[in-house]
């Protein structure tokens, strides 16, 4: 079984054991924000209390996190070298922690602590279920899973009245591979469950989203993304509070999805 935790950006997965799932953390980006002129104190004791209270309420036997631990890049800041190790540390006193690394997870191998486990970029199996960041392709293997998690991009949609004025929000999204997509790059012999694809929200705040009702599939991060390997249009769309939004597809039709033109001359040809 696998559910969100209610108006939270983390995931329960239950098979064989529980799981807690947790996504782009980005600790040290304030270090980042004040060195584009935004000065914010650092969040890390308030990121800990908010996993506290997920493992108080889960109480999971494993705990993994879906890349992007760390924020800066190609350097780790001082920032991240104090709070890394603590903040894993705090993690693994309560499970064992997986470490699926992300983009911006460079150097991470030598910020952890026991009881935490660093597996490939390409992503691995637990019980039953796949787990990669987003950057890269999954191992062929995971694709034998029958759900697979992934995260990197932020989900959310943006909601737009006819004023202009608009508000995001953070969003799960489920769909499927596209089996044809993921032949063509793996071949034929791959074995095929086609699983259920879950992109998860970021867990910080801080990172910003992208909103998918408004952005084509070349547009959204990743090489499953950029080769059209991921059914969108029939992706189906919850908020965090578990309402069900329908279809992205079908929110790109109604009149609370920006319509965005590629060029000024395709704006003045719709209007």
């Amino acid at each position: 079984m696998i559910s969100p935790l209610l108006n939270e950006p983390a995931l329960i997965v239950e098979n064989g054991f529980r799981t807690l799932v947790i996504a782009d953390i980005h600790l040290g980006i304030e270090w980042d924000l004040y060195y584009s002129g935004i000065s914010i104190p650092s969040q890390i004791e308030i990121r800990i209390k908010r996993i506290r209270e997920f493992i108080k309420n889960v109480v999971p036997d494993r705990i993994v996190l879906l890349g992007d631990i760390k924020h800066n890049v190609p350097e780790t800041s001082w920032q991240e070298r104090q709070e890394v190790p603590a903040f894993l540390t705090e993690l693994a006193s309560s499970a064992p922690v997986d470490i699926v690394p992300g983009n911006h997870d460079g150097d991470i191998e030598n910020l952890i602590p026991d009881n935490v486990t660093v597996h490939g970029m390409r992503g691995f199996l637990l019980d039953g279920v796949g787990y990669f960041h987003g950057h890269t392709w999954p191992d062929a293997y995971i694709l034998g899973a029958s759900n697979v998690v992934i995260s990197h991009n932020h989900p959310t949609i943006r909601l737009t009245d006819p004023l202009g004025h608009s508000v995001s929000e953070q969003v799960w999204i489920r769909t499927h591979f596209i089996e044809k997509a993921i032949k063509e790059h793996f071949g034929e012999c791959v074995y095929w469950m086609d699983p259920e694809i879950i992109i998860m929200p970021a867990f910080n705040e801080l990172c910003g989203g992208i909103p998918f009702n408004e952005s084509e599939q070349e547009e959204l991060l990743g090489p499953v993304f950029a080769n059209h390997a991921v059914e969108l249009e029939m992706a189906r769309v919850f908020l965090l509070d578990g309402t069900d939004m329908g279809t992205i597809g079908g929110l790109k039709k109604l009149g609370i999805t920006r319509k965005r033109y590629k060029s000024r001359t395709d704006k003045l040809d719709n209007r």
